[in-house]
């Protein structure tokens, strides 16, 4: 990088926008985020700045549907290229309410390319899903596997890509790369970041560290008879630093390589529901309970990552294991609350901080 770019994360408040907003910092990018998360945005763009040691350039309290307010943040930064993790990512809240998932994830997919467009911005890095394959029991998933999404929101990522793929087939000035993730876990070592428990949250990882903790009594584990050594669902687990490094890795590929590419990011790993539990055992120091209850509609009996196509393309591996996955999630949870007034900055600071776009702060 011959010079700082200026980067804008939408959806810079989750679990993976914060740490990549982190990782960027860290590397001399300049960060600008965009998110509609007003409870617990500062807090978190607090902590990203803390564990950078530089303040994250602007943020904006909007919502990327918001053609507008999303112009104005445009209009007043050098944008390079936007990294788009913005959107709901819950497939049973997406059971219950689809349209609300189509809304946010394709309207927002939508409304951002337009307005990259009308300023001159033509590189965007989409955070996509291994959730739209067909499920394949035995094998892992390649990028050129068959698609079938099962839940609103599978199915709302792939129109996301679908409409990602229409772009750069009609305009060659794009350049866009989707990264399919397949279980990002875990939580940056400093136990400052990590994954949010939401009520109704579905991740694993979070789950046990909660049941770890004594906030909950045991951990449900959808489903025993799968046709998987020990009747669990088998997953693929990579640590949320290996992913973001991904996408940082991204950066460096998209100048001169036109058009849509897409990879996954995963360990090439299964892990079943009941071995991440012993491996949680044993980094808490106690047996975690756990109760076998029914499927739940649409999930899937394995999803493991072929990821070779992304490690010829730019030499990515994951560096950390599920032990580390793990670890880093328990040191989080047992941090938590950690924000005192004194060790974070106050909302505001240098003028960084809007409800909305700038021409309306």
């Amino acid at each position: 990088m011959s010079a700082p770019s200026t980067i804008l994360v939408t959806g810079g408040a989750g679990f993976l926008g914060s740490h990549t907003c982190v990782d960027l910092l860290d590397h001399g990018y300049e960060v600008i985020v965009v998110d509609h998360r007003s409870p617990a945005l500062r807090q978190v763009l607090a902590r990203v700045e803390r564990l950078a040691g530089r303040f994250v350039g602007a943020v904006y309290e909007l919502d990327v549907r918001d053609r507008r307010a999303l112009s104005a943040v445009f209009a007043r930064h050098p944008v390079d290229v936007v990294l788009h993790f913005a959107g709901l990512t819950s497939a049973q809240a997406a059971l219950r309410d689809p349209v609300a998932y189509y809304d946010t994830n394709v309207g927002g997919t939508t409304a951002l390319l337009h307005t990259m467009h009308e300023h001159g911005v033509h590189q965007l890095v989409f955070s996509s899903t291994c959730a739209l394959y067909a499920p394949a029991v035995r094998r892992a998933h390649a990028e050129d596997d068959p698609v079938r999404p099962e839940d609103p929101y599978a199915a709302s990522k792939w129109a996301c890509e679908q409409v990602l793929a229409d772009v750069c087939r009609h305009r060659p000035e794009y350049t866009v790369v989707c990264l399919r993730h397949f279980t990002p876990a875990g939580a940056h070592p400093s136990g400052l970041l990590g994954e949010e428990r939401p009520a109704g949250q579905e991740s694993l990882v979070p789950l046990l560290a909660q049941v770890a903790e004594g906030h909950r009594p045991h951990v449900p584990v959808y489903g025993g008879d799968y046709p998987t050594p020990d009747g669990t669902a088998v997953r693929d687990y990579v640590h949320v630093l290996d992913a973001v490094e991904a996408h940082r890795l991204a950066l460096d590929h998209l100048a001169g390589a036109r058009g849509l590419h897409v990879y996954n990011l995963g360990s090439g790993r299964g892990t079943s529901v009941l071995e991440v539990v012993g491996v949680f055992s044993r980094v808490c120091g106690r047996r975690l309970p756990y109760e076998i209850v029914p499927r739940r509609p649409g999930d899937t009996a394995r999803r493991v990552a072929d990821a070779g196509a992304v490690g010829r393309a730019w030499n990515w591996r994951p560096r950390h294991g599920l032990d580390d996955v793990c670890r880093d999630a328990w040191r989080f949870q047992r941090m938590q609350p950690l924000d005192s007034p004194d060790s974070l900055h106050e909302p505001g600071d240098g003028g960084r901080w809007t409800q909305s776009g700038p021409d309306e702060a």
